[in-house]
């Protein structure tokens, strides 16, 4: 994988607890100059509005520094949060990280 693309893969709740080690651990990547960020959310089980807030700042604080913030696997609940907020048009979701890869490999 490309140097300037990173992956960070949260896993259990995304909740309150957690998003404390998920904004600490994006700070890392993009501060080493990555340019496009892949937050999987396979290993996911469930996320509430404190966990969205993270991926909004996540996504806010990614673009500033001039890169691209997409999210892959995203389960049905997480579905579900995105598309009642709609969040679902902020995100460029992606159903895995194959079809993420496949993405950059038609750039």
């Amino acid at each position: 994988m490309n140097s300037n693309i990173k992956v960070i893969q949260p896993a259990g709740v995304l909740d309150g607890t957690q998003t404390h080690q998920f904004r600490g651990e994006l700070d890392d990547i993009v501060n080493t100059g990555a340019r496009v960020i892949l937050i999987d959310l396979q290993n996911v089980t469930f996320m509430d509005s404190s966990g969205l807030a993270a991926l909004v700042t996540a996504f806010k604080t990614v673009r500033s520094a001039g890169g691209k913030l997409c999210v892959c696997s995203v389960n049905q609940q997480v579905r579900m949060l995105f598309e009642l907020t709609s969040m679902d048009r902020l995100f460029e979701i992606f159903a895995d990280r194959d079809a993420f890869n496949e993405t950059l490999n038609k750039v």
